[in-house]
């Protein structure tokens, strides 16, 4: 069995989903898998995003009269860092117990890449290059933030080259392409 958090991260990448949840599910479907310990913050009532500590949730809307839709969640890996306990809810800790403050990403690559499970680098915004460096799950269309290069108000201190900083989905395919056309 792979140990602690390790486990909750290759589940992400693997499926696309936080314990089943998908970046498209309600605000209340997301609530009912997490929990009801999260902040929540509304932007001019079309966009809301709910920080459940180490997951964020962002959905939006047409208007106040249409239900949310779900947009995309990010697990802010980086948090970790500060060990704060209180960052992982207790829901994710029950399942996969201990969360350690840095997520090392040649070792989720290696466990990944032995459940046949790859990660594709792909071309970085040009705003974060060097200092970050993104990989690419095509089947759950995840992306994986990794800190590439050390850089003084670029990159956070507390974390070193070769830490994950962020795991986000969707990314879509277009996006991809559109990073690749770029940098042609």
């Amino acid at each position: 069995m792979t140990p602690y958090s390790l486990a909750f991260y290759m589940d992400v990448v693997t499926t696309g989903t936080v314990l089943g949840v998908g970046p498209g599910a309600s605000p209340d479907r997301v609530t009912r898998a997490l929990g009801s310990g999260f902040g929540e913050n509304i932007f001019g009532n079309r966009s809301m995003c709910r920080d459940y500590g180490l997951a964020e949730f962002f959905w939006d809307r047409d208007s106040v009269h249409h239900p949310w839709s779900g947009h995309h969640f990010t697990l802010q890996v980086h948090r970790l860092a500060s060990r704060d306990r209180t960052l992982v809810n207790e829901t994710l800790r029950a399942r996969y117990g201990r969360f350690t403050p840095r997520l090392r990403f040649e070792k989720l690559q290696r466990l990944l890449e032995r459940r046949g499970v790859p990660l594709l680098e792909i071309p970085e915004i040009p705003a974060n290059a060097p200092y970050f460096r993104t990989f690419w799950q095509p089947d759950s269309h995840v992306a994986v933030s990794v800190i590439g290069t050390y850089g003084e108000y670029s990159t956070p201190d507390h974390l070193r080259v070769g830490d994950v900083y962020q795991i986000q989905a969707p990314m879509a395919a277009e996006e991809v392409e559109w990073r690749r056309r770029r940098v042609k």
